[in-house]
This record gives structure tokens, C-alpha cells and sequence, in this order.
């Protein structure tokens, strides 16, 4: 069995981003206020993602990129299974997320609408301006970073990257270990940012 510490997001800071979760929880105003947009259940951000709703105790309600100005993605390896995650991200005690769920063999999830905000960094400013994107594997194994979830990933991320105007660099696609005040390691030394941030380029042209 996996422990949420080991599992997601990298292997840290679960208590942090629990505090986090809990405390912007009581932020919940966009209902009453009429500031929703309409939303409709399974309807995905990504073509071809599949809808799996992670818990409402994992993310928050927001109007992006109205009211917080979307300029990063943010890459994660999950420390664990495809499976492993969708099943911590539908557990309200786990209270962290992704927006995104890649598997080995290129199938993407989607678990949190992009116009709201997924407890997925660590760093409630951060989660605020980005987009999470987990990845199955460990970041101790090259082996796990596949050809196919590469280029499923790098196609997201492109589309990601132009539906907010977001540079296709390092300074704006970023690893969850360079997210400020975290103390996780993922996507870890094995991950190819010079291969993934090719195929973006390439996605995007």
C-alpha cells in the first residue's frame, strides 16, 4: 500500500497542502455570488481526456483566467500508478490534486476543471496561476517516462500554453521541485525537458 506521503505530488509536504486546501476552503463564494459560469458535468478542457472528478475537498472554485491570471504549467510524477492517483484525487482526505492525470500509455484524465484552482504545488499563489499535469511513474525511473506520455503530455501542455498565452519555456513550464517553498523532487533528474519542451514547440506550430 501506498501512504499519501509517498504517493502524490512527489512525495512531500501532504500536511502543508492540507492546511492549505482547508483554509482556502472557506473561499467557496462563487455560487451566491453569480460569478459562475455555467458548468456541466464531465465536459473536459482537453479533447479526448477522460472526465474523472477528483473530490470538491481537493480544489476550489474559481473563474480562470477572470479573476487570477493563468502563466504556468506546472509538471508532477505522481510516485505511484495511473490508478493511484485518480484514487487519492477522489479521496476528500487527501485535499491535493492535479488538474491532469498521464498515463504510460498517453490517456490523460482530467480531474479539475482548468478554470479552477487544484491544490497541486504546495504554494497557494502558485496554484492559483497554473496548471497541474501529474504523470504515472517514479522519479527514479527513466523507464517510466514513455514516448507516448511525452507526446500526450507535450500536446496538452501546448494547448494549455496557447489557450492562456503562455510561453512554451522553462520559465513558465516548470517542475513541481522548482515551485518556491516545496520540498518535492519531481519530475526528477530522468525527466527530458529538452525532448518535452521540443515536442510542445513542434505541438504548437
Amino acid at each position: 500500500m501506498i501512504s499519501r506521503r509517498g504517493l502524490l505530488i512527489g512525495g512531500g509536504a501532504a500536511a502543508a497542502v492540507a492546511a492549505y486546501a482547508g483554509q482556502d476552503g472557506l473561499r467557496r463564494w462563487w455560487g451566491a455570488s453569480g460569478r459562475e459560469r455555467p458548468r456541466t458535468e464531465g465536459v473536459v478542457d482537453h479533447a479526448g481526456a477522460e472526465w474523472v472528478a477528483a473530490s470538491p475537498a481537493n480544489w476550489r472554485r474559481a473563474e480562470r483566467p477572470a479573476d487570477y491570471t493563468v502563466d504556468r504549467v506546472v509538471v508532477h510524477v505522481v510516485q505511484g500508478g495511473y490508478g493511484d492517483a485518480l484514487r487519492v484525487f477522489r479521496d476528500p482526505l487527501h485535499q491535493a490534486a492535479a488538474h491532469y492525470v498521464v498515463r504510460k500509455d498517453g490517456h490523460i484524465a482530467q480531474t479539475v476543471r482548468e478554470l479552477d484552482v487544484a491544490f497541486h504545488s504546495g504554494n497557494r499563489k502558485f496554484n492559483e496561476r497554473s496548471v497541474g499535469i501529474e504523470h504515472e511513474g517514479y522519479v527514479d525511473r527513466p523507464g517510466d517516462f514513455t514516448e507516448a506520455m511525452y507526446a500526450a503530455s507535450a500536446r496538452l501542455t501546448a494547448e494549455i500554453c496557447a489557450r492562456y498565452a503562455i510561453p512554451a519555456d522553462r520559465s513558465h513550464i516548470v517542475a513541481h521541485s522548482e515551485v518556491p517553498g516545496t520540498d518535492h523532487t519531481d519530475p526528477g533528474p530522468h525527466w527530458d525537458w529538452d525532448r518535452y519542451l521540443g515536442l510542445v514547440r513542434t505541438s504548437a506550430a
